[in-house]
């Protein structure tokens, strides 16, 4: 078993003024380690040559990695630590790795030159659009973006130009070694920079050299894929064209099926907001369960398919509580209009409720009904999702971060990669059964203010140390019983994901000896109302019964 640490895994610092290849560095080295199976000869072949080059060539090429876009003035490429530019660019050029004068489309003209350079770049077409030099970039550009439809080098579209690009050829192959690194394209090369910084730092956890985020080159090709097509819809792209090239293929194992299933209920989203219901319908029916089920039943009833809606409501097996709240919503409207007799329910019982008529607060709602509730004997936190969770982050952090197969594979992640997986909890049952039995001899005292000084300020999934300071942990374990504590964090564990969110805003202590020693306060403001996830929690509060309570806030009018 190795060890992954935050504080060991660079030797460079920030003060040398090439960190940032030490950085990129330490990533080819680790995932030619540990990836070589999932690499093809033009990876392998990068890997080799790259360090072989001079080191201001491979900055000049890191630099570019980690700047926005593939194509680059040579006025915007200088860099006091790397020196005169050509002496550098030349190996890449060389290599591949950079190409010269790339040919470049009219979108990327308008990127790359300022509005004087495109007014002489484009001279005769502005004049025989007759358009009026004095006229913006966005109408320049929009008159005449139908009309130069061919891609060519920046020396044709404008021959005359003081300046040059080149296009970063490599990019597609480090975003490649940037996901096996990391398992996602979420972080990037800034994690190395936070945590050098002092900004983020991690646990160290233990792990096996065959600890990773793909088994197979076709497991990453999938989630490029996914990935690819999900940049484009963000970019306006029609979700009709986007849906053609999702593969029918079954993805190749859980968590990918999951990335492709929201994926799906996005474009059937974007499909049904630009009126294209059938395919909609299909992107839902597609995606599943779940999200995607929710939203194809919802879908049918506005479009008055009530039979189809009701039949297949009633084979369906809700998975988790978000689903089975919104099919117990929507079975009494498909009976109603199908004439079916209602479904028989318990009546929701209405949480605890009282109202304040308050003064506008600048720092918000919440805040404005702690101070007014607050008092010496009766001290109330604004919490929302950070004390409940946070305790049980400390509570269970060894179950959380136990070194356990495809869970930690790098050394910048705050938590298990499996943690919004079926999986997730089965396969550390053991490991929180053994930590939420502290809460039944006393022990979790003790272990929770331990590993808050131990543990304080690293990144992790659960705690926010920004709104967990040690006085409040302190005075909600001498507070809070502990059998409130073992429902909660069991209520946890049913659904990682799902249930870290919605807790009430506010906590109020109660004096010492004044049971059950606490209360937890939802605060709306005018106009606003409980989400489903904050019903969920609410409900499960009656159930257990917890102190909780709704509080409705009206402004009072300035005298």
């Amino acid at each position: 078993m190795n060890s992954i640490s935050s504080t060991e895994r660079v030797s460079a610092s920030l003060d040398a003024p090439r960190y940032y290849l030490s950085n990129f560095q330490f990533v080819l080295d680790w995932v030619a380690a540990r990836h070589d199976d999932l690499l093809d000869d033009a990876e392998r072949g990068f890997l080799a040559t790259f360090p072989r080059l001079p080191v201001a060539s491979r900055a000049l090429l890191v630099r570019m990695v980690m700047r926005r876009g593939e194509v680059f003035r040579h006025s915007r490429l200088e860099y006091a630590e790397i020196g005169a530019l050509e002496p550098a660019l030349s190996p890449l050029l060389e290599a591949g790795f950079v190409e010269d004068d790339p040919e470049c489309d009219v979108g990327e003209l308008f990127r790359q030159l300022r509005l004087p350079e495109l007014r002489q770049a484009l001279a005769g077409e502005i004049a025989a659009a007759g358009l009026s030099r004095s006229q913006g970039k966005a109408v320049l550009r929009e008159a005449l973006e139908p009309h130069l439809t061919r891609s060519r080098p920046l020396t044709e579209w404008w021959p005359e130009a003081p300046d040059r690009l080149v296009r970063l050829a490599v990019m597609p192959l480090c975003d490649r070694l940037r996901l096996m690194f990391f398992g996602n394209m979420r972080q990037d090369w800034s994690e190395f920079v936070l945590a050098e910084l002092g900004v983020q730092r991690f646990e160290t956890v233990p792990f096996d050299a065959g600890s990773r985020a793909f088994g197979c080159r076709e497991e990453v090709d999938d989630y490029l894929a996914l990935h690819q097509l999900r940049e484009r819809l963000d970019e306006g792209e029609c979700p009709l064209e986007l849906g053609k090239r999702l593969d029918e293929a079954p993805p190749r194992n859980a968590w990918l099926a999951s990335r492709r299933a929201r994926l799906l209920v996005r474009l059937g989203r974007e499909a049904e907001r630009r009126g294209n219901v059938d395919a909609a319908l299909s992107y839902f029916e597609r995606a599943g369960e779940g999200e995607g089920r929710i939203r194809r039943l919802r879908l049918l009833e506005r479009r008055g398919e009530h039979a189809l809606a009701y039949a297949l409501l009633e084979r369906a097996v809700p998975v988790g509580e978000h689903e089975a709240q919104a099919l117990s919503r929507l079975r009494p409207r498909l009976c109603r209009r199908l004439g079916l007799p209602p479904p028989g329910r318990k009546p929701e019982v209405p949480s605890e409720r009282f109202d304040l008529a308050l003064s506008p607060h600048a720092s918000g709602v919440e805040l404005a009904v702690a101070e007014h509730l607050a008092g010496p004997e009766a001290p109330v936190h604004f919490v929302e999702n950070a004390l409940i969770c946070g305790l049980f982050g400390l509570l269970c952090w060894d179950a959380i971060f136990a070194p356990l197969p495809g869970a930690f594979f790098h050394p910048f992640q705050a938590g298990p990669a499996d943690l919004g997986r079926e999986d997730f909890v089965a396969r550390r049952r053991d490991r929180f059964d053994a930590c939420l039995a502290e809460l039944d001899d006393g022990r979790y005292r003790r272990s929770i203010l331990d590993r808050w000084q131990s543990k304080h300020g690293l990144a992790a999934t659960f705690v926010h140390w920004e709104r967990l300071s040690r006085p409040l942990v302190e005075l909600a374990l001498a507070r809070l019983p502990p059998t409130h504590l073992r429902a909660c964090f069991e209520r946890l564990l049913a659904d990682p994901m799902a249930n870290r969110s919605g807790l009430p805003d506010l906590i109020q202590f109660l004096p010492d000896g004044e049971a059950p020693g606490y209360r937890l306060i939802e605060v709306k403001g005018p106009g606003d109302r409980l989400q489903d996830n904050q019903r969920r929690w609410l409900r499960f509060f009656q159930a257990e019964d917890m102190p909780a309570a709704v509080c409705h806030v009206t402004w009072r009018e300035a005298p």
